[in-house]
């Protein structure tokens, strides 16, 4: 959820920034790389909440920095940003603020891994679940110094290549919620200097569908988690920045326990910084498999198409939190269609169904389609591997299966990209709604996950969304 904002656009916006293929203002592709540290500063006066887990996580120290890592690519026409921050999820009132900043940018897509031992930009992590966890002085700070990154690689442009490659690593994932579902595609993009003779790495961009969230809850230090060691490993094998981006890790897919034991045999115990270090050197290692494996790649024309959509807000705890202040987002009265805004609610209309702005984008880049998904996408709608047939505890067996992201980008490259530019939770296949009983899988109660969704219509109004986006229609 989001400070409040200024509105900005009153009725459907589809934005489409488009060099197609024949266009002869296109140019060989000029890419640069850069970061900055968006760790907030602890003093005795000012406490800084961890986001994730529960309430009263106070930070106690710093154990790696928190960053914000951004590339720059330009096709000589269109310029345009993807950025990975070590957040739980930047909202799209923040991402914006960044945007304004940026207006020589065509698109600037602001992705947060997801970073359970971050602090509180949200509201909903705070000393208690009556009062808001989000220090406005750092999210001034994330902005300014995500600005900044983005301006040093824009600095650093020199003309590039790619290459793109995938491994699938289901050793390094658990899934926590049945059905067991696994996106366990990792996918990296190199990009390399064309200076010279020999192609030397100019950074990567990596996508894996991981919470970074090895540490736990008894974790009071800020980190990026395994995401620290998973860039720092890269980043020192191949003499390059690395971006990190998480993809579709709702469901929940964490890193799996038992992984690990030390030189004497014994396990290494889960939730801590010696299991995170090696399970991120596991996901270096398998990038680095990718990039063994990587291919050459056209990353130009670039285009960029983006929606603007509405969610409804059915949870009950979201309602009570912005009611009481600890979510601040602002919300519109649900016109039961997702590309109508409605109007600010006043008064007593703010017990009527209430709606969320947030937005949906696809890139190409190409022959890359990217997937600019606002929360945390199931595992199950990348592939359409929804529950069939459906569990007779399930609260809408009847519902239609949402349109799959490879259905709507069928390219073999790809990258999905989740918590991009706003994350307004779980993003869950309807036909495995389970709130009420009797529950699935013959189990007592209902399993987690619906507690940090929206709606049970979220999932669908979002890949729709997505399906038009990338429609050639759109372009």
């Amino acid at each position: 959820m989001v400070p409040k904002m200024k509105p900005i656009m009153q009725w459907l916006v589809v934005a489409s920034i488009a060099v197609h293929a024949g266009n002869s203002d296109a140019q060989p592709l000029s890419a640069g790389f850069a970061s900055a540290d968006v760790t907030p500063e602890l003093r005795d006066d000012k406490p800084v909440w961890l986001a994730g887990y529960g309430h009263g996580r106070r930070a106690t120290g710093v154990h790696d920095p928190l960053r914000s890592r951004a590339v720059v690519l330009d096709d000589g026409a269109h310029r345009i940003a993807i950025v990975g921050v070590d957040s739980v999820g930047l909202q799209l009132a923040t991402v914006r603020r960044i945007r304004e900043r940026l207006t020589n940018f065509h698109y600037v897509l602001v992705a947060s891994t997801h970073d359970h031992e971050a602090p509180d930009v949200i509201g909903i992590w705070g000393v208690t679940p009556l009062q808001n966890g989000v220090d406005p002085e750092y999210l001034d700070l994330v902005v300014e110094r995500t600005v900044e990154a983005v301006r040093a690689a824009e600095g650093k442009l020199s003309p590039a290549a790619a290459k793109y490659g995938t491994t699938r690593e289901p050793r390094l994932l658990r899934d926590s919620r049945l059905p067991k579902v696994l996106d366990d595609v990792l996918r990296v993009v190199v990009i390399e200097s064309t200076r010279g003779d020999s192609a030397k790495p100019l950074g990567l961009i990596v996508q894996w569908n991981c919470h970074p969230e090895a540490l736990g809850s008894r974790n009071t230090t800020l980190t990026a988690d395994f995401v620290a060691a998973t860039v720092a490993e890269l980043e020192r094998r191949y003499a390059c920045p690395v971006v990190y981006v998480s993809g579709a890790l709702g469901g929940l897919l964490a890193p799996p326990g038992g992984l690990y034991r030390d030189a004497s045999g014994k396990p290494v115990p889960g939730s801590t910084f010696e299991y995170a270090e090696l399970y991120g050197r596991d996901v270096a290692a398998a990038a680095a498999r990718a990039v063994d494996a990587a291919s050459p790649l056209q990353l130009v024309p670039i285009m960029a198409t983006t929606e603007q959509i509405y969610v409804p807000v059915e949870n009950p705890i979201y309602r009570m939190a912005q009611t009481l202040g600890v979510l601040r987002r602002e919300c519109f009265l649900w016109t039961g269609d997702p590309r109508q805004r409605g109007k600010v609610p006043e008064g007593d209309e703010r017990k009527r169904p209430a709606a969320l702005e947030t937005e949906v984008g696809v890139l190409r880049l190409g022959e890359l389609s990217v997937a600019c998904l606002p929360g945390e996408l199931y595992p199950e709608l990348v592939y359409g591997h929804v529950q069939n047939p459906v569990d007779p505890g399930a609260d809408f067996p009847d519902a239609a299966v949402e349109p799959p992201v490879t259905k709507a980008l069928p390219q073999e490259r790809l990258l999905i990209v989740g918590l991009a530019n706003d994350e307004i939770g779980y993003l869950i296949p309807k036909r495995q709604w389970d709130q009420r009983p009797p529950f699935c899988y013959g189990r007592r109660d209902s399993q987690y996950g619906e507690i940090n969704s929206c709606s049970c219509d979220a999932a669908a109004i979002v890949l729709e969304s997505l399906r038009r986006c990338a429609s050639p229609t759109a372009r």
